[in-house]
């Protein structure tokens, strides 16, 4: 094998590693997008008057889903105060999360 045979294979191994960490990455951006959404919606419908019986289950899920999404959208409601029954930091959050998450998929990338 060549020397130059063997540069090209290790350039395209690597050019496939770093797709894969990008791809990766936009993965980990949409689950934790999807992951916001649906404790935005939550808590959405229980400051409408929808109440789910109590259950261990739905208590440890709705849990997971604060514990997971609060400390990220904290950081946004300290500078977008809720407008009345309004709260735009989620919508925010998950724009900057989007973005910040493509650029840095797309530097990664190349």
């Amino acid at each position: 094998m060549s020397a130059t045979a063997s540069a090209a294979a290790s350039v395209a191994a690597l050019a496939s590693a770093r797709t894969d960490v990008a791809d990766y990455l936009l993965a980990l951006v949409r689950v934790y997008s999807l992951l916001i959404l649906a404790y935005v919606v939550a808590s959405f419908l229980f400051a409408v008057g929808v109440r789910l019986p109590y259950s261990r289950a739905v208590n440890a899920v709705l849990g997971f889903l604060r514990d997971v999404s609060e400390p990220y959208l904290r950081i946004f409601r300290r500078f977008i105060p809720p407008l009345g029954m309004m709260d735009f930091s989620p919508i925010v959050a998950l724009i900057v999360l989007q973005v910040v998450g493509q650029i840095v998929a797309d530097a990664i990338h190349g």
